[in-house]
């Protein structure tokens, strides 16, 4: 049975086009190519950060992070930018007795914020504040420790099959894939996404799916 349902963040729960969008205007390249470039990069198998080396040459993210922040012009995200099927399903899942967790990398201020947004959730982690970041063994073997329970009672949902699904999938977790945003379409490797317990198209999906796998699993 799954007890504990955890869940990436970018692009599982929260949209992170508009974030990526004043990252083009910081940059001053439209935003149109730059997610054109953001979708080559991840298509060609390489990190998504090595799209801001193509505009500028030695871009270093964490102190253009900074930058930002001493411009006033933060990375940040709201309860706008949340998809709308999250929180729903993260309250139908904690409603139904199932301990629920946010597990993504993420920077010390997003998970302050996700911590403003009050979610559904029982436990918030961030690579920032794990010192260990996807798709380490280590990140997940954290999951594991913080969901309290066997590896195969973990659910991981999440929107890449690089770092989410398949790491989670060596360390023993289930997993379901959520195929949105730019890794959700682009990537495809019928190997991972076959062994995922579920694949959806909607987190509305997910609770009514975990109900049925656990009254089947009695």
């Amino acid at each position: 049975m799954i007890t504990s349902v955890f869940f990436d963040v970018g692009e599982t729960i929260v949209d992170e086009s508009r974030e990526y969008g004043t990252w083009a205007d910081w940059l001053g390249v439209p935003r149109h190519t730059f997610s054109a470039v953001f979708g080559a990069t991840i298509a060609r198998g390489l990190d998504y950060r090595e799209t801001f080396q193509v505009f500028r040459p030695g871009f270093d993210l964490t102190e253009e992070r900074e930058r930002r922040t001493a411009a006033g012009q933060p990375e940040s995200f709201t309860e706008e930018d949340l998809y709308p099927d999250a929180r729903p399903c993260l309250a139908a899942l904690r409603e139904s007795g199932l301990q629920v967790g946010l597990a993504g990398n993420q920077t010390a201020r997003a998970e302050t914020i996700l911590r403003a947004l009050d979610l559904p959730v029982d436990v918030i982690g961030t690579s920032d504040g794990w010192g260990v970041e996807k798709p380490s063994t280590a990140f997940f073997d954290r999951v594991i420790t913080e969901a309290g329970c066997p590896a195969d009672q973990v659910l991981y949902v999440g929107d890449r099959l690089d770092n989410d699904i398949r790491p989670a999938q060596e360390a023993g977790i289930a997993t379901a894939l959520v195929r949105r945003g730019p890794w959700g379409y682009i990537l495809g490797d019928k190997t991972v996404s076959d062994q995922c317990m579920f694949q959806l198209d909607s987190l509305a999906e997910l609770p009514d799916l975990v109900r049925k796998h656990n009254q089947s699993a009695r």
